[in-house]
């Protein structure tokens, strides 16, 4: 039976509660998506949940992960997302856009738009990408500030709301359990120890923190590159890969724009491009083919 389209079907993501359900079976691998048609693709390999990174979304505009992209694009790319696909979406708030009034509405606008669960950081803004030098961090108290905000903010309450910590870089291991210690007493679902250095301190985070904890698996970062059997051993419940795809297709359109360029032709490259067959089996263009004959077909009856 060919797959009815999102839009004319009003598929509904699952969210929340679907995201909440996975967690008790087993380790949540959310690889990062970066655009409607990613998600599609990542979609069809069955993951409990996708991942949507500010960096992500500002490299897929061209921009540094420097606090340069604004809520409402962020908002519209969950949107997109959401709209053609039914698999949980964990976004990136950054630091909530702001302070605390800002994270209530952040809150608000990305549970609308269809995301299963936020994580809003601890860096001041404007922040930096978190395996780089020279970081700073709000006082805690601020941050606790956010994270009720947050959670006062959702209206779905298996809404996850995620604290993310930098403070490994900055305060310290133990500066980085003492404050995902103190997010979770205010009320965080799960805490984001950003940049730990190596497997001894996943391990030591893990069991010295109670909670959620999500790892992130970023490539040619600080943290070592642990499978997601291993971090489910130490305690972690979810694993991101945010950059994993991107960067993949970053380098296979260099690649392209590389031959094109020398050779004036894609011939003998289309052996690693997509067929059109198979991009419009991946969007279903047949469903919507199908759904606006019907609609034409409805109309003309009408009329007569």
């Amino acid at each position: 039976m060919m797959k009815r389209i999102p839009i004319i079907s009003s598929q509904i993501n699952p969210g929340p509660k679907h995201l909440r359900e996975a967690l008790s079976k087993g380790i949540v691998v959310a690889p990062g998506v970066f655009n409607g048609i990613s998600a599609l693709i990542a979609e069809r390999y069955r993951f409990d949940a996708l991942y949507l990174s500010g960096s992500g979304v500002a490299g897929a505009m061209g921009l540094p992960d420097l606090s340069m992209t604004t809520m409402s694009e962020v908002v519209e790319e969950t949107r997109r997302i959401t709209l053609v696909t039914k698999t949980p979406l964990i976004v990136d708030i950054d630091t909530g856009f702001g302070e605390v009034l800002n994270v209530e509405r952040t809150v608000i606008e990305l549970e609308r738009a269809g995301a299963s669960g936020v994580h809003i950081e601890d860096q001041v803004l404007p922040k930096k990408c978190g395996h780089l030098e020279g970081k700073s961090l709000v006082q805690e108290y601020e941050m606790l500030e956010k994270i009720r905000a947050a959670v006062k903010a959702r209206r779905n309450k298996d809404f996850m709301i995620i604290a993310r910590t930098d403070a490994r870089a900055v305060e310290g291991l133990d500066g980085a359990i003492k404050r995902a210690r103190s997010y979770l007493e205010a009320g965080a679902d799960g805490i984001f120890p950003e940049a730990l250095e190596s497997e001894e301190e996943f391990r030591e985070f893990a069991s010295k923190v109670r909670g959620i904890l999500l790892a992130n698996m970023t490539e040619f970062g600080k943290s070592p590159l642990l499978s997601a059997k291993e971090l489910e051993k130490m305690g972690y419940r979810i694993v991101i890969f945010p950059l994993t795809a991107f960067r993949a297709s970053l380098n296979a359109m260099k690649d392209v724009y590389s031959t094109l360029s020398s050779s004036g032709s894609q011939v003998n490259i289309l052996g690693k491009i997509m067929s059109r067959r198979e991009f419009y089996d991946i969007i279903g263009y047949d469903a919507y083919e199908l759904e606006d004959k019907l609609i034409a077909q409805k109309h003309r009856k009408i009329k007569k």
